[in-house]
């Protein structure tokens, strides 16, 4: 039997972003298995059992809090590109991001370098305006992750404040609802 998906499905002109199925295991084991993609998000790879909990995640941020992350695909070719999303991991952060969803982008490295994340971002965002109660959202960038930082001014993330996650230097930034509230 398979789930009935919670996550909309996102259309963009080069990409799909859609539910995590257990058929993307292999796509996002080898994406946090790499060590350049996650230099900046925590520097250790994951081994496939940490990318297998990572993706199980994502379907009960949908089920508790009514948003999470995508699997973005290419439209033309099926492609695993990475994964996208807003979430609210319940973070030892200071300072404190609670009840703020906290977005995320990580991009397969062979889908680097062509404006997927901003891309995928802004869809997610765009849908965030119109379906999700809360007028901000934020963002957690390592200092020297400068591609990330840039993608993040991109969609309209500002403010930045130094932050520590875990002992860790991090820099917070946050983007409000364009227009204030929800029509």
């Amino acid at each position: 039997m398979v789930p009935m998906a919670l996550t909309p499905e996102l259309l963009t002109d080069r990409l799909r972003l859609r539910e995590t199925r257990a058929g993307d295991f292999a796509g996002c084991a080898e994406l946090w298995g790499d060590e350049a993609v996650v230099r900046y998000i925590g520097g250790t790879p994951s081994t496939p059992t940490e990318a297998w909990a990572r993706m199980l995640r994502f379907p009960g941020l949908w089920a508790l809090l009514g948003y999470g992350y995508w699997t973005v695909e290419d439209r033309e070719t099926g492609a695993f590109a990475g994964q996208v999303g807003l979430a609210d991991f319940k973070r030892d952060l200071q300072p404190a991001i609670d009840g703020i969803p906290e977005a995320g982008w990580v991009i397969a490295p062979a889908f680097h370098g062509r404006g997927i994340a901003s891309e995928a971002m802004a869809a997610v965002l765009a849908w965030a305006d119109r379906e999700l109660p809360q007028q901000r959202t934020c963002c957690l960038i390592d200092p020297e992750n400068g591609a990330s930082i840039r993608v993040a001014e991109k969609l309209g993330y500002a403010g930045c404040r130094p932050a520590s996650l875990g002992g860790a230097a991090s820099l917070l930034y946050f983007r409000e609802r364009p227009g204030g509230t929800r029509p």
